[in-house]
């Protein structure tokens, strides 16, 4: 019966051990894209970069419909240093293509975006681009859309 109880408490500090690492990797990550995006908001503010220019981008490749497959569909976001932009995405199909453009606001679409949209958004808005993947883990800044503002 002892034995027992010792077995699972070097299992049980393992496990806690191996959590600890984990969040501690996490946070490391979380910190240095912090620091990032805070050196870019610090060029914005200090006139080093034009704001309207479009200087972010990402492009993210996937297989929107069961029909195709090689990744022919895309999710493309063009943002400016102050967060304003465009998601333009295309999806592609045998017979027809789509093609969508929603609008964003100070890094938040005004429209709700699809996983894949914004994956995109979150990836330029972090200079990660141009090109991710959607198995590129990259912070959540939210759900990715708000409410739209009614314009005067």
């Amino acid at each position: 019966m002892l034995v027992a109880v010792a077995v699972a408490g070097l299992v049980a500090g393992i496990a806690g051990l191996s959590i600890a690492v984990v969040a501690h990797n996490r946070v490391n990550q979380v910190v240095d894209e912090c620091g990032e995006m805070l050196r870019r908001q610090l060029q914005v503010a200090s006139g080093e970069v034009d704001e309207r220019a479009l200087r972010d981008l990402a492009i993210v490749h996937y297989d929107a419909l069961k029909e195709m497959s090689g990744h022919r569909s895309f999710s493309l976001a063009l943002i400016n240093a102050v967060g304003d932009g465009v998601v333009v995405s295309s999806i592609n199909g045998r017979t027809e293509t789509r093609t969508y453009a929603k609008a964003v606001q100070g890094g938040h679409a005004v429209e709700t975006l699809s996983p894949e949209e914004n994956q995109a958004l979150r990836a330029a808005r972090l200079g990660k681009g141009p090109i991710v993947s959607m198995d590129d883990p990259l912070p959540d800044f939210g759900n990715g859309a708000r409410t739209p503002t009614p314009s005067a």
